[in-house]
């Protein structure tokens, strides 16, 4: 992969068709959203309290204004994106400061987090905007630090580490006083996947690696024993928190009518479905936010492991096309920002799908295209609208030869 650059003005230069329209990964999102449709609409249909009709008109004004964001971001080259970077992120951490402030009391009741803004009928999660937002800022420091160092170093790694951390750190601090450890987690995945393909030095991702793995069985051990518990309450651990672990390590030996009743439902409705479903017209186990949270179980229940199985084949194919044309791009820039992009995808989906047949603990992250909710469709599709870029703005070899550094 070559560094990116300004486009090519010469007098050869090719004005860009559809041929260059990532129509794959088109195909996937839209057949994605096709299945969120429909999940969403037998999620609510279950729900007699609540009108189908309303859920699928409200999702499809976000799916249009979705789709509206992915347009504009597809038209926007390696160094429109690069210049937006820092005013994006800007932007992202005075939201998250703002919803500290301005959280929405009625949610912050029922589920202890300062996540969401709500304005009459309109909610807002913040840190939702933030995803791409860290994306394009970790991207622009790897970028502009590997334009600085030629060669990887220990000295020079080192340092990009550090600048990295800079970055994220706040982005994780605020998300703790959100009380938001779901997201949390998100934005520790999307710096994962920059950090991976940042071109540091094996000898550093090593033992980086060893130590987030011990950190991890730390955090096993903290959520399991008294001592660790006790140690994790005293930094702000909330007792819904250490519930959704008890949960998860047992859904079946607490009292299924209280907090472990969601997963335990889930868990019911996807057995039900067994291999071929019992069908969209049968969803009558009862899941408690099963239109945002728990979607997955209306498909497991509904079309069984076989509809599971298409699903997380969709996604699959979705990440591939992702991948491979992270590997195909003349642009490292391009490369660093889908990187972080398919990592976001990826842990959501991982996440998503592992709560509800009780694979890791419950945490509210919902299915990327088919839970339903704006906040989170628009993070996506400008996750979506970042990879067209890279596809629609890939130069040709010929081209990428003359391209010359932005700053």
């Amino acid at each position: 992969m070559q560094n990116p650059g300004l486009k090519n003005r010469g007098t050869t230069f090719k004005w860009r068709d559809d041929s260059q329209i990532d129509w794959p990964i088109i195909f996937i999102v839209l057949s994605l959203m096709a299945i969120g449709f429909v999940a969403l609409y037998l999620a609510v249909q279950a729900d007699s309290s609540a009108s189908p009709l309303r859920a699928l008109i409200s999702q499809s004004f976000w799916w249009i204004f979705g789709w509206g964001i992915a347009i504009v971001l597809m038209h926007l080259d390696a160094q429109q994106l690069f210049r937006l970077a820092p005013i994006t992120y800007a932007f992202g951490i005075f939201l998250l400061i703002f919803v500290l402030f301005a959280y929405n009391r009625a949610l912050f009741d029922s589920n202890g987090g300062k996540s969401w803004l709500a304005f009459g009928g309109f909610t807002f999660q913040p840190s939702e905007v933030m995803k791409p937002a860290l994306i394009l800022m970790l991207s622009r420091v790897v970028y502009s630090h590997n334009q600085k160092y030629a060669e990887h170093v220990l000295t020079s790694d080192f340092i990009l580490i550090g600048k990295m951390l800079l970055v994220t750190f706040p982005v994780i601090v605020l998300m703790l006083l959100q009380h938001d450890f779901g997201s949390m987690l998100v934005f520790v995945a999307i710096f994962a996947g920059i950090f991976l393909v940042s071109g540091i030095l094996s000898r550093i991702l090593v033992p980086i690696g060893a130590t987030f793995a011990a950190i991890a069985g730390l955090a096993i051990f903290a959520v399991t024993t008294t001592i660790g518990r006790n140690f994790l309450a005293n930094i702000g651990f909330q007792a819904y928190q250490f519930a959704r672990v008890d949960d998860w390590l047992d859904p079946g030996s607490n009292d299924t009518t209280k907090s472990g009743y969601q997963l335990y439902q889930s868990i019911k409705a996807i057995g039900s479905g067994r291999i071929f479903g019992r069908g969209l017209s049968n969803i009558s186990v009862y899941v408690p936010v099963r239109e945002s949270d728990m979607i997955f179980s209306v498909i497991g229940e509904g079309l069984g492991f076989v509809g599971g199985f298409v699903l997380i084949m969709l996604y699959f194919l979705l990440i591939y096309s992702m991948i491979r044309r992270v590997f195909d791009t003349k642009s490292s820039f391009y490369a660093y920002v889908v990187s972080g992009v398919v990592l976001m995808l990826l842990f959501h989906v991982f996440e998503n799908i592992g709560m509800s047949i009780d694979l890791v603990p419950l945490t509210g992250i919902p299915l990327p295209f088919i839970s339903q909710g704006g906040s989170s469709l628009l993070a996506n599709m400008i996750g979506i609208g970042l990879a067209l870029s890279m596809q629609y703005h890939n130069f040709t070899s010929e081209f990428a030869k003359k391209e010359t550094n932005f700053k």
